[in-house]
């Protein structure tokens, strides 16, 4: 059986109805709506999925753009043999046996097209064994896939293969369809004759995030909530109780986690208040664990802000308690008052950078011993050895500041933290101004005597 045939009903053995966002797909390249980027007249994909010209390739998208759309089209179009193939649902072994059988067919000149959907389900040995077939031409591989193929496909496999990026459809793309499927009587809704104005078409559009599955399974399900209440429009109040909630795309081990808590901490850095609510929002709205943000708020409030408002590392140490002990959505209030804190805060990675440095300079250069004068010494033995010898007491020292070098001589002098003058930093940078003019000031005293 297919994977793309309907599935029977088991009591009568007749076809249950496919899911309207199955039916109506498009069938073939005028039909489609999107990904004008590959498949605009003239466009290398179009040109080859016309020319019936196979090769290797990978579909990457979010959910709902079109990427097992195209694996049919390109079924329907094609003169190779095309198996289709879930990696959630299939094993490897079944596959191979499949890759075996193509690799028999070849020597007759028959070709095999050898679909994957999901192939980042696969690991990354499972993915070796389809390596000497692809090299070899045995089998054309299309495979799809809503995770980066840079992290999650072999680079022997990736190399092989053509990346065909596809991008989340517009509202207006959206739109299209969701007309579409209104009034088609053949596969979509337009035997119900139920109406629906432009409007509330677009509230289905904009709230799909640009998946055209979610978007009709939406509209779908107010169609039926119409015909229950014997409406014949599909009005605002019930497109919204088919929706629920907004789609969002997110997943908290795959790219776009990272892609939106990058947006964060950017928008942070880059004293943009408003930008850092919506993706704190975004995320939290996702279902991101709020522990999770705070310790990236805290990190944040070291490494962008430091000493330039050292009192961020409080504030955001106490959302992250205050998140931990009130919990959603009240907790949530917490990370947004830190978010915001941070985002207007005087910036500064003067800190950051600074030990960055000294980690390279401890890489990099001789472990020297502690300088003697620096050293304890709790014995007589480690008296006699010179231990704490010519040791200044600073609260003895006028100023509270003595001339005494604390650095091994081969880094004598040499200096790692450049504060900013941006917030509290402004007046550190000056303190320390002041304590190198009184020990200059010392160290001449020193040597007039």
């Amino acid at each position: 059986m297919s994977l793309f045939e309907p599935v029977p009903d088991l009591k009568t053995g007749a076809p249950v109805p496919a899911p309207l966002a199955d039916r109506m797909r498009p069938r073939n390249l005028d039909e489609y709506v999107g990904q004008q980027h590959l498949l605009a007249p003239g466009k290398p994909l179009r040109v080859q999925i016309e020319r019936d010209d196979a090769a290797s390739m990978i579909f990457w998208g979010p959910p709902g753009v079109g990427k097992t759309t195209l694996a049919r089209i390109i079924a329907n179009v094609t003169r190779a043999s095309f198996i289709q193939f879930s990696a959630v649902l299939s094993g490897i072994k079944e596959i191979k046996q499949v890759m075996s059988d193509a690799q028999k067919a070849a020597k007759y000149g028959s070709r095999t097209i050898l679909f994957i959907d999901e192939i980042h389900r696969f690991n990354k040995a499972q993915q070796v064994a389809f390596l000497p077939y692809v090299e070899q031409g045995t089998i054309w591989l299309v495979a799809a896939t809503t995770e980066n193929p840079s992290f999650e496909i072999i680079s022997a496999l990736l190399s092989r293969c053509r990346v065909c990026t596809l991008h989340a459809l517009t509202e207006d793309e959206v739109l299209v369809l969701l007309t579409r499927a209104l009034t088609d009587t053949e596969r979509g809704l337009g035997s119900t004759r139920i109406a629906a104005s432009e409007e509330t078409l677009g509230l289905l559009a904009s709230y799909s995030s640009g998946d055209a599955r979610s978007a009709l399974n939406a509209l779908e399900v107010a169609a039926k909530l119409a015909q229950a209440r014997g409406a014949k429009t599909i009005d605002k109040e019930i497109a919204t109780e088919a929706l629920q909630q907004r789609v969002l795309l997110y997943d908290k081990q795959g790219e776009e986690h990272y892609n939106l808590i990058s947006a964060l901490h950017k928008s942070i850095r880059n004293s943009d208040a408003d930008a850092s609510l919506y993706w704190l929002g975004r995320m939290l709205q996702a279902g991101e664990d709020p522990l999770y943000i705070a310790r990236r708020l805290v990190r944040m409030s070291i490494e962008d802000i430091g000493l330039a408002a050292p009192e961020a590392l409080n504030i955001t140490l106490a959302a992250r308690d205050a998140a931990d002990f009130l919990g959603s959505p009240e907790g949530d209030l917490a990370l947004a008052e830190a978010a915001v804190y941070l985002a207007l805060a005087p910036k500064s990675n003067a800190l950051y950078t600074a030990y960055a440095d000294v980690l390279s300079d401890i890489e990099t250069t001789r472990a020297e011993p502690v300088p003697l004068h620096l050293r304890n010494a709790p014995t007589g033995l480690m008296k006699s050895m010179g231990y704490g010898k010519g040791y200044q007491y600073a609260h003895d020292e006028e100023d509270r500041i003595a001339d005494m070098e604390c650095l091994p001589l081969s880094l004598a002098g040499r200096r790692w933290y450049h504060p900013t003058t941006e917030g509290r930093e402004k007046l550190l940078a000056q303190r320390m101004e002041e304590i190198r003019t009184i020990r200059a000031g010392k160290r001449k005293t020193s040597k007039r005597d």
